[in-house]
């Protein structure tokens, strides 16, 4: 499946999940966003500079960067994310997924050639891919005001804060100064460059895009920190869920 069609289809699922989620979410999220006014005067100003600078630049990479390498880029970078993946996940007591990341970093470092070659995903190696920002809801740390970074987009103040604990573990702020802002200004197109398309997908589709945005980053950070055990009640303990992976392989079989 090409990632235009990945893309398109994550954008989609989203907008739906998005009505889904009705006036009452909507409201509860607005509570999430007391400072909604300065956030979107940001917000405008990500856009305007995404379009005089950050869309042309990604799509002058994309144009001289030849589709292999330009996957090799993206691998290279989840590589070395899988590093602050694998702390993270020992501080939410997951010491399994832990040592796969670990086991990832290994294999893809040395047969993936420094993480350009994702061969730890072709040997069936799981990703587990978690954040300091989850870490800190994991253990409880409750919502925290909506924000809207300049040039970084949606974050909430937990997930700032632990996008920074993250940086500092994360081998691309090993080597000298310059390096790492040249590392980080390549990810950062890199990733510009493969949202292309969802990008392009969302301004057509959402009448309001920094509801859009909102709701979706919210949802989205909301289920990746469920799992926690302060979000779980005791029905969750033992629900169907632990079977639903097994269900939908019985439905595609």
């Amino acid at each position: 499946m090409s990632l235009n069609t990945v893309s398109k289809r994550i954008v989609t699922v989203s907008l739906f999940l998005l009505f889904l989620s009705g006036c009452a979410s909507i409201q509860n999220r607005q509570a999430s966003d007391p400072l909604e006014s300065i956030n979107r005067g940001i917000d405008q100003f990500n856009q305007e500079f995404d379009v005089a600078v950050g869309k042309p630049v990604a799509k002058g990479y994309r144009f001289v960067t030849p589709s292999v390498l330009d996957l090799g880029v993206t691998n290279f970078f989840n590589n070395l994310a899988d590093v602050p993946s694998a702390v993270n996940n020992l501080l939410q007591l997951k010491p399994t997924h832990a040592l796969t990341d670990i086991g990832r970093v290994c294999i893809n470092t040395t047969l993936g050639l420094f993480g350009l070659f994702d061969v730890a995903s072709d040997m069936g190696i799981p990703n587990y891919k978690e954040d300091l920002g989850q870490t800190l809801g994991y253990w409880g740390m409750g919502d925290t005001p909506y924000l809207v970074v300049p040039f970084l987009g949606p974050k909430t103040l937990r997930d700032l804060i632990g996008m920074v604990g993250d940086t500092l573990i994360n081998p691309i702020s090993y080597p000298s100064r310059d390096i790492y802002y040249s590392l980080t200004a390549l990810k950062f197109i890199d990733i510009r460059a493969d949202l292309l398309e969802a990008g392009d997908v969302l301004d057509e589709a959402a009448v309001d895009r920094y509801a859009f945005q909102r709701e979706f980053y919210l949802q989205k950070r909301h289920s990746q920190i469920k799992d926690g055990p302060n979000h779980m009640d005791d029905e969750d303990l033992f629900d169907e869920s632990l079977f639903e992976d097994e269900e939908l392989f019985d439905m595609e079989e």
